[in-house]
Parts: structure tokens; sequence; C-alpha cells
């Protein structure tokens, strides 16, 4: 074949170099429409309320994105990764969840759940810690890398004229416990489902130091470390309506906090978006994904596609700012794309902070990550997931 190419290009000089030309030209279609594909340099970062479902509904547009981004094998044609600020549920049965609605194998080191960057806080792992939320609690936790844990029903159990909201409390008083080993952490997994008996017995462990079965005289201060996942002060499911997130639950620990202490409730840490530690989490994964597949160019362009201005939009446009200083990975971009099928509506009015008695809308992030109002302006706006990703494509040059 290499002695014909050398005649050809011997003979007919100008009909060889418009055959390369013609081959050139083909192989990029072939890449373009996912047959033989030169490696992706780009990924995409996916929140899931809101941008792929709406309760347990999927939205159509959703479905429709998938279709351009999986090849003829069902295999995605770039890396992705599922971003979500729930948190109540294991990372595999989310996977097994997404799986069977968007109709193609997900698998678990796809998806970050709100708290799955606190496997890296490791000097915590060894402390026993309350942990507060629902769906598997103790499984998540473990997986994680927590060893000791106690739940909020079991120190209830422990210590049950703490909950003085259950009526169903014991009618005498029982012996203080003496042989309870004192709590040395709290973990915020997730809003739990009795909000006022998990508010009573973490602000407990708190102003105690871990002893909720004695009491001090004193509040301590710097208090025991708290680790929160999910700052999300609402979220949207199936009602017309946003439905409080984790981040109302904590903006009630906050408070009641501040009003019997004086002082501001400190975090050890905060996971999920906004938060710089989730994207950077994102990025590692993309890598490996990228990596398992053969893909050996670098990710360079990341795209994050969410519904709410105020975690998805925020996080992505901080998280960008941060690799234009620090670059410690690969990614050298991370755009914001704010589709209107969830939490956003493009009536909404653009958040801001408003003066006492004044009309406008209020400042719903969190005060940990302050009001940064060119931060939640997306790069850009689209009606669904489906032109998200169409919009993508046509900017890395791929063919629709």
């Amino acid at each position: 074949m290499a002695a014909l190419g050398e005649a050809a290009a011997r003979w007919a000089p100008g009909l060889w170099r418009r055959a390369v030309r013609t081959a050139a030209w083909l192989r990029g279609r072939r890449f373009a429409s996912g047959g033989t594909q030169s490696p992706p340099t780009f990924g995409l970062l996916l929140d899931i309320d809101g941008v792929l479902v709406r309760g347990h509904q999927v939205i159509p547009a959703a479905q429709e994105a998938f279709r351009r981004l999986l090849d003829p094998q069902g295999q995605l044609r770039v890396p992705v990764v599922f971003v979500t600020n729930a948190g109540n549920i294991s990372q595999c049965s989310k996977a097994e969840e997404l799986s069977a609605q968007l109709g193609f194998q997900v698998e678990p080191d796809q998806v970050i759940l709100s708290h799955s960057p606190m496997k890296l806080f490791s000097q915590h792992h060894d402390r026993r810690m309350l942990v507060s939320g629902q769906g598997p609690l103790v499984e998540n936790a473990r997986a994680l890398g927590f060893k000791h844990l106690v739940t909020v029903d079991e120190l209830r159990a422990a210590f049950p004229v703490l909950d003085m909201v259950d009526l169903q409390r014991p009618k005498t008083t029982p012996l203080p416990r003496s042989d309870f080993p004192a709590i040395e952490g709290v973990l915020l997994l997730g809003e739990p489902v009795r909000w006022e008996t998990s508010l009573q017995l973490i602000t407990d462990v708190l102003l105690s130091d871990g002893n909720p079965g004695t009491g001090l005289a004193t509040a301590p201060y710097p208090h025991l470390p708290v680790l929160a996942s999910n700052t999300d002060l609402l979220w949207m499911a199936e009602a017309k309506m946003p439905r409080f997130g984790h981040g109302t639950f904590l903006l009630c620990l906050e408070a009641i906090y501040r009003k019997l202490t004086g002082r501001e409730l400190c975090y050890s840490g905060l996971t999920g978006k906004p938060s710089l530690l989730t994207y950077r989490y994102a990025e590692g994964l993309l890598a490996r994904q990228a990596a398992r597949r053969g893909w050996a160019a670098p990710i360079r362009s990341l795209y994050a596609v969410g519904d709410n201005p105020m975690s998805d939009v925020y996080g992505a446009n901080l998280f960008h700012q941060h690799l234009q200083t620090q670059q410690e990975g690969a990614a050298r971009s991370c755009a914001s794309i704010l589709v209107c099928t969830g939490v956003y509506g493009p009536q909404a009015p653009s958040p801001t902070v408003p003066a006492l008695g004044s009309e406008g809308s209020p400042f719903h992030g969190h005060r940990d990550f302050g009001f940064r109002p060119e931060l939640l302006q997306a790069a850009h706006v689209v009606s669904d997931l489906h032109e998200a990703v169409q919009l993508v494509l046509r900017k890395e040059g791929w063919a629709l």
C-alpha cells in the first residue's frame, strides 16, 4: 500500500492530495458522528433535579439530549458526571435510578452526592460523630470514611428526656446515663424528617460539648466540629413551588445557635454545590472516567448545567475564577449553563440584597458563601438540557 501511495504521488500529485484531504474529511465526519473519534477535551457536569428530572418524572428534553451524547453502542461520547446536592440515597442506588430513568448504564463513580467530597476530610473520620439526615445515613457515612457514628434516633433513645416535643416521651424521669461516650463532632448529611427533634438534640450536643446528658454553665466556644453538605435553600420537585432544602434546615440551626449563645455557628467543612471542593472533586472524576475510556487528551473545558442560580451557576462561576489563578489539574475553564426547567424561570428577578422593607428578590445563598452578584450570572441561559448539549457541541466543533 505504501508503494502504491508513492506511485500515485509521483504520477498524479494533485489527485493524491485531494484524496488525502477527502480521507481526512471522512475521518472528521466519523469522529463527529460517533465513529472513530479523536479524544474529547471537554466534559459535562450535570445537575439532576430540575435538569434531568422533576421528582420522579424524567424531563423529555433530557432524554433527547442523551440521544446526542450516546454513540451507537450506547456509550457516552464525552465524560459526564452527575452532580447533585441530594444526599438521602446511596451512590450505587442513585446510579441505578439514573440508569433506569435515562436508558443507559450510569456507573456509581459518575455520581457525586452532596456529601461525596467528605471522603477528603480524613482528619475527622476517627471522631465519634452525631449524624443527621434521612435515607441510608449510617451506610453513607461509613462509605465516606466515618467509623464511629451515633444517629439522632440513637441519641434520643439514650436520653429520652431531651426530646420534649415528643408527646410519647417517658412519664417518669429516668436516671442520667453515665456510660454514653462523648460525641466529638456533628455530621449533617441532609434534611431530617423530624426537624424539631434534630434541631433540639444537635443544639444540645453543641452546647454541652458532646455530653447532652449533663449540661454546662457556659456553652463552649469554639464548639465541636460541624460538617455539613448541601446548602440549597430550595429545590424543585413535582410541586409548582420550590420545596425547602437542607439549606433551610441549616438556617434554622444557625439562627437557634446564635439566639441562644450570641455567637455564630461555624462549619469545619461545607460540601455540595457551590463549594469549590465539590467542583475539584468532580474534575478528578471526569479525568478518571476519560482515562478509563482510553481518552488520552486532557479535559480542558468543563460545562456545568443546572437550574439553580445560587448553587449551580454560582458554583461553576466560582470554580471558573479559581481555575484562572490556580491550575492544579488539567481544566482551564468551567462555563455555567442555566436551564429553565427547574428552580429558575426566565421571569424570575435577579437575586439582590434588598434594604429593609423594600421590594426585591432576597439572596437565597448560604451566608458563608457571601453575596457576589457577578457569580449569579450564567454564561449561557437555555430552555432545557437538550438545548444546552447542542450549545456545547457547537462550541466544541462537534456535529449536531
